[in-house]
């Protein structure tokens, strides 16, 4: 997606583009996002092509509401618009974490929130500081670096780890998730967009019934997929489809947003350098800098509830049973709460920014997510100079992730930093 600045040329779109995955890497959603913010802040979307018709909302107040209020806009049928028509019921209601409300949400999530407790978090560092020097040793010295094809598999590297996946399966789990995602998307498309999600999901699923079947009920193990093997809902263990289910919400949580947020971080350095150095200079702004970037890239770009009951909004009633769709990265650039929302601004303070979302499903992994971005930036401001680009950048075609295929650049390592493999495993 690209991450344009105004000013904004007039704004002329089909309620189609909103569904469109190709329109998010061609087109310019944020200049469609503040026209509606402006216009139209609660809008009735009708694609046209017989799916049913959705409510956007882009204005932050709006977003902050609904995804804290499950009284009235329920998860429980879905949390993305997809390929399948919004009126369906939803096959993995109350059985995955993100397609539940509260106190089933709670149920699930409680035993996963403390294995990612900041101490347990904390425990990663080591690992991820290693991912984040393998990541950027190829590009230290002088040639082309592709930083979009070098993050995908940074997640991926952690999360499975932290899942117990065996490491020869990563790649491949990687592709498989960004599919569920881009499915439109010509690099990762296998056929019709339907084709595409049922081919991921096929092999995903199979590969987690082998990981769940080798652990056993009665010792289960103390990774992700351990805890959920140990654990009781409705006092009986998880079943199969649930255990599946569960799985594949983490592992695409992970997956599709944190690679993108790497590639916003290094595109930032390049384009501001001056805030950068004002990082490099004065370490307590480094956190400020990762929120920044994660407010700026707003990696997913929206989430889906259901009205449980009419509610009215900017005087339009939406009614129950309704589907309305959030958009974060126009919350995140809403000029009603971010005094110059279009800066990128290191020394940004408050920053009330709802890239990992807001109330009950707010990201189970952002304590990981937050920390392997600062450990990247501490990396980049210690081994890299400079970054300038170095040929075309390529957009993930997907309504969900504002994400990259291809983003080439050129590091240029800081004066009296070695770029062979003692510095990069220094």
């Amino acid at each position: 997606m690209l991450l344009s600045t105004p000013p904004f040329a007039p704004v002329s779109f089909r309620d189609a583009h909103l569904l469109d995955s190709a329109y998010y890497a061609s087109g310019d959603p944020h200049a469609l996002w503040a026209h509606l913010r402006e216009h139209s802040p609660a809008y009735r979307c009708d694609p046209g092509d017989g799916r049913e018709p959705f409510w956007v909302l882009t204005r932050y107040d709006d977003v902050h509401r609904v995804l804290r209020d499950h009284a009235t806009f329920s998860s429980r049928r879905g949390t993305m618009l997809c390929i399948i028509d919004l009126s369906l019921p939803d096959i993995a209601s109350d059985d995955m974490m993100p397609d539940t409300d509260p106190p089933r949400h709670r149920q699930l999530r409680e035993p996963l929130n403390r294995a990612l407790t900041p101490r347990a978090v904390a425990g990663q560092e080591g690992s991820i500081r290693a991912q984040v020097r393998r990541l950027l040793r190829p590009a230290l010295d002088g040639s082309v670096f592709d930083v979009a094809q070098a993050a995908l598999m940074f997640p991926m590297a952690f999360t499975g780890t932290l899942m117990g996946l065996p490491s020869e399966h990563w790649p491949r789990m990687a592709e498989l998730t960004t599919m569920t995602v881009a499915y439109d998307d010509p690099d990762y498309s296998t056929g019709s967009p339907t084709a595409t999600v049922r081919r991921a999901h096929h092999e995903l699923f199979d590969f987690f019934r082998t990981e769940v079947t080798r652990r056993s009920r009665t010792d289960p193990g103390t990774d992700l997929i351990g805890i959920l093997r140990s654990m009781d809902l409705d006092e009986n263990p998880l079943t199969e489809r649930q255990l599946m289910l569960n799985c594949y919400a983490l592992l695409l949580g992970a997956n599709v947003t944190t690679p993108h947020a790497v590639c916003t971080m290094v595109s930032m350095m390049g384009e501001h350098p001056e805030q950068f150095a004002k990082v490099r200079d004065d370490p307590e702004l480094r956190d400020r800098c990762v929120q920044e970037v994660l407010r700026w890239a707003s990696p997913a770009s929206h989430f889906m509830r259901y009205a449980v009951r009419d509610v009215e909004l900017h005087g339009q009633l939406i009614r129950a049973g309704e589907p309305v769709s959030v958009w974060l990265g126009s919350a995140n650039r809403d000029e009603r709460v971010f005094e110059d929302p279009f800066r990128f601004d290191v020394t940004r303070h408050p920053n009330r920014h709802v890239a990992f979302g807001v109330g009950p499903h707010y990201c189970i992994g952002s304590g990981l997510a937050t920390l392997a971005l600062r450990i990247l930036l501490d990396e980049l401001l210690h081994l890299v100079e400079a970054v300038e680009p170095a040929g075309d950048v390529a957009h993930l075609a997907s309504n969900f992730v504002a994400g990259y295929k291809r983003m080439p650049v050129r590091l240029f390592p800081r004066p009296g930093r070695r770029t062979d493999s003692a510095e990069a495993g220094r």
